[in-house]
């Protein structure tokens, strides 16, 4: 079943411009939803999801009313929701497995939904930029497609994406946002920023740094965030970029130089710092299980140790 866009059945887009040229009024939305006021979200009502990662829920969830996801360049967020379950997906996808990634998106919201009650699968996109190796156009195209090609009828409400996420500054192109939110309670979307990427951060970094692929970190029946097992090989040799300039780091290990937000060159050597300290990945998952945090009285992710 095809994309919809204003009830209607959309055909394969070959640019982002002939999406925009043909429906303005995604232009519009994008305008209005980029000049949103960014919001700071309190941790104590947050699920953060990073590059490579999904979570969904429902209203009902009593431990998350936030779930956001930021430091997006070239990667898309999408957000994917059933208006009579309420039931939301989040995820950050980088285009490295678009197909199968959305198709892990749809079914996390369809198997938190009677889809044969009233309501619909609305969809909302955000992220990209006018980047000189056109990534981002790549990615807005490959999620627009592997939408198309679902069975399920999905909605596109907002399309904040590569040049409509653009802005240029001193002849340097980036993005407007960077980040959004979506409440859990309501389905509204907004551009956000979280100062807190918990929990386990350095260890999902390193999962994503090492070629893991997409993954589901949150268990919304039971208020858990899942954290692997992860697998990765040892090596050491990742200790040379410890040592390079931040300009080497940026040219090497991005793919958007000059749009990382400022904290880029730290956080890949917090993630190295943590690969070279934990070679073994089998030893943070004891017993292969994975690490559970729950959310305590307090509002902060802790971890639920198992026996």
């Amino acid at each position: 079943m095809p994309l919809f866009i204003q009830d209607r059945a959309t055909d394969r887009f070959r640019t982002t411009a002939e999406v925009f040229g043909r429906y303005p009024h995604l232009q519009e939305n994008a305008k209005a939803f980029r000049s949103k006021p960014l919001v700071e979200v309190d941790p104590k009502h947050l699920l953060y999801v990073q590059q490579r990662e999904f979570a969904a829920t429902t209203p009902a969830d009593n431990c998350v009313s936030v779930i956001g996801s930021d430091d997006a360049t070239t990667c898309h967020l999408v957000v994917l929701r059933h208006t009579g379950s309420g039931a939301v997906c989040l995820a950050h996808c980088d285009g490295s497995s678009t197909w199968s990634e959305i198709q892990l998106v749809t079914k996390a919201v369809t198997s938190l939904s009677n889809v044969r009650d009233d309501g619909r699968f609305e969809l909302h996109l955000v992220g990209g930029f006018n980047d000189d190796g056109k990534t981002s156009q790549k990615i807005s195209l490959s999620i627009l497609a592997a939408f198309q090609k679902l069975e399920e009828e999905i909605h596109l409400e907002t399309c904040c994406i590569t040049e409509m996420n653009d802005v240029a500054v001193n002849g340097i192109h980036r993005p407007t946002v960077y980040g959004i939110g979506v409440n859990v309670k309501t389905g509204e979307v907004f551009p956000a920023s979280f100062p807190h990427k918990g929990p386990a951060e350095e260890l999902r970094s390193a999962r994503t740094f090492t070629g893991g692929e997409m993954a589901g970190i949150y268990d919304s029946s039971r208020g858990l965030v899942e954290i692997g097992p992860c697998h990765w090989t040892p090596d050491m040799d990742i200790a040379f970029w410890l040592s390079q300039s931040d300009d080497t780091i940026l040219k090497y290990l991005s793919t958007s130089p000059k749009a990382e937000p400022p904290h880029f060159v730290q956080h890949m050597k917090s993630t190295i710092q943590f690969l070279l300290s934990h070679p073994d990945s089998d030893s943070l998952f004891p017993g292969g299980l994975p690490q559970l945090y729950r959310r305590s009285e307090s509002g902060a992710w802790e971890r639920l140790v198992q026996s």
